[in-house]
């Protein structure tokens, strides 16, 4: 069994529980425009931050866009398996947000 159990590795068609994916867009369908607005923010903010370490000491050239792919195409389950797990935690960010 996975360490994020089975609700992390969940089949993607299942109708009645969903992906992370869908359980995100789920939660952010119904919490308020303002939380999720700030979360989404926050997650700008958090990828202006990497890409300014990733593009940092690079040439003029560096294109970062090509870099993600190239990264993505060699590393796919990898990033699938990240992205999964960052939408739980933006999931999460907004339901905790939703009691304050």
């Amino acid at each position: 069994m996975s360490m994020f159990g089975d609700w992390f590795s969940e089949d993607e068609d299942d109708i009645f529980m969903g992906s992370p994916k869908s359980k995100f867009f789920d939660v952010s369908r119904e919490a308020s425009k303002d939380i999720v607005e700030e979360e989404i923010d926050k997650i700008i903010e958090k990828l202006a931050v990497l890409e300014m370490i990733v593009s940092q000491d690079k040439d003029e050239n560096f294109d970062i866009n090509e870099y993600i792919k190239e990264y993505t195409l060699e590393n796919h389950e990898k990033v699938k398996a990240m992205k999964k797990g960052l939408y739980v935690e933006f999931t999460g960010e907004i339901i905790c947000r939703l009691d304050s």
